[in-house]
């Protein structure tokens, strides 16, 4: 029983060793081409970020709008509340990039309100 469990830990070990080392010697050559390449992966759309903003509130109250919402601001939405609305409740994202709060509801994946600046709860005719 141990002499098979050896060599696996060792596979494991060893592969988890390149995936960690990969990118290292990439990094160390050229930080500048690694900085572009995540620049360029995070904003692929070749839109700006009032045209993103734009289409979020065009396609509000569509399903599927909270697909496009995800791939916009990906990792840039912070959650400031949640409040009843939508489907029984909706959740407040703000986006500090571009001091925009999106109130979405995932239970039909929509973007249900958009407004500028900071907003902590939307009026409930505007979440309904």
């Amino acid at each position: 029983m141990t002499k098979m469990k050896l060599p696996a830990l060792l596979t494991t070990a060893a592969l988890m060793s390149m995936v960690t080392l990969w990118d290292a010697p990439l990094k160390t050559l050229s930080p500048q081409l690694v900085q572009a390449s995540a620049a360029e992966m995070k904003d692929s759309t070749g839109l700006t970020a009032q045209q993103k903003i734009a289409r979020v509130t065009q396609h509000k109250g569509q399903f599927g709008g909270g697909d496009e919402l995800r791939r916009y601001f990906f990792g840039d939405l912070e959650p400031l509340g949640v409040q009843p609305g939508g489907a029984g409740m909706v959740v407040n994202l703000y986006n500090k990039a571009n001091n925009t709060t999106f109130s979405y509801c995932a239970t039909y994946d929509v973007v249900v309100a958009v407004k500028t600046g900071r907003v902590a709860q939307f009026p409930a005719s505007e979440v309904k």
